[in-house]
């Protein structure tokens, strides 16, 4: 399938153009990003490109919206952007974004393929309410991405509570979202809307489809979310209240928890591999960046604290947009 990155010079695109490189299902036809980088070669613009994509010539994205032809979109533009594109591409084409603004419509998914595939069947509604050819699915916020994962195996055990204190990379915040001053020796307790998408994505995530609309999931989620000086790698402390279960029970569900393996799709690694002491700088890459690291697991009865971290570019953006996308292929909705 013929595919186009838009935003491709940003850090959410880069990452998209790298993962893939060599891609057996998708190939890409264009790179789009602003008229500024327009007709140049993104060799030239991103240093570290692939080599498959050096010599491509950027196009705008005026341009490629006059024309797009390709069979599916990885959207990674900013919110101010996007609302419009996504929903004039989606009018024909399958769009799997990075985006915010579609998240929260009642017939747009918020995807996560080991933890809700079945929210997949949002994009039928999408194509017969609005009379769309093609649809959006998104990707979470990259905290509530990676908090997803781990959150999924425990639902077993009844989840009552979620308390979530976050330690956000400053990859986080883009090429130019924090002054190197401002993070230089010191930890930001506030990010602007990070706590609301935390909060209220994980429940869109772990709920349930009834008449074409997510009801969220039941249970409360709390959260905190800071800065700190690391480059790559959300790490959170999670603090649960479960219906029941043991340390030894929870171990166990997070270190048996692979839900694709059998759909053998291209990019998918394990989702989460249990290490007692998580750390971003030795465990991000785990997976080429898609697996989550869960540790640190305590508590007794009802109440019990874990530590996760996980590649916020990869599995917090381009990784589980890609991996949408093959999960959507693999079933059939593209």
């Amino acid at each position: 399938m013929k595919v186009a990155v838009l935003g491709a010079t940003g850090m959410v695109g880069r990452t998209f153009v790298k993962l893939l490189e060599g891609h057996p299902w998708f190939e890409v036809e264009k790179l789009v990003a602003s008229e500024r980088s327009a007709g140049i070669r993104y060799g030239e613009l991103v240093e570290d490109s692939p080599e498959e994509f050096r010599d491509f010539e950027v196009i705008s994205l005026e341009d490629f919206l006059k024309d797009p032809g390709v069979d599916l979109v990885f959207n990674a533009l900013p919110a101010s952007l996007a609302g419009d594109v996504e929903e004039r591409l989606a009018k024909d084409i399958p769009i799997f974004t990075n985006a915010r603004v579609h998240r929260y419509d009642d017939d747009v998914p918020i995807l996560v393929p080991e933890v809700n595939p079945e929210h997949l069947r949002l994009t039928e509604v999408q194509r017969e309410r609005r009379g769309w050819n093609g649809f959006i699915v998104t990707n979470p916020n990259c905290s509530t991405a990676i908090l997803a994962v781990s959150l999924a195996p425990l639902r077993d055990f009844g989840i009552k509570r979620v308390h979530v204190a976050t330690m956000q990379a400053i990859s986080g915040a883009g090429f130019f979202g924090l002054s190197a001053l401002a993070i230089h020796d010191n930890v930001i307790p506030f990010i602007s809307g990070e706590e609301w998408k935390i909060e209220n994505e994980s429940r869109k995530i772990l709920g349930k489809i009834e008449n074409g609309r997510i009801k969220p999931a039941l249970f409360e989620v709390s959260a905190i979310a800071t800065r700190v000086p690391v480059l790559h790698g959300h790490t959170e402390a999670i603090f649960i209240e479960l219906e029941y279960g043991s340390t030894e029970k929870i171990k166990e569900a997070f270190e048996s928890f692979d839900p694709l393996k059998s759909l053998s799709l291209p990019s998918y690694e394990k989702p989460l591999v249990y290490t007692e002491v998580p750390q971003p700088r030795f465990h991000r890459e785990r997976g080429k960046g898609l697996t989550v690291t869960v540790g640190r697991v305590e508590g007794s009865d009802s109440a019990f604290k874990y530590v996760i971290t996980g590649h916020n570019l990869v599995r917090g953006a381009a990784g589980g947009s890609l991996l949408n996308a093959e999960l959507a292929k693999k079933l059939g909705y593209i």
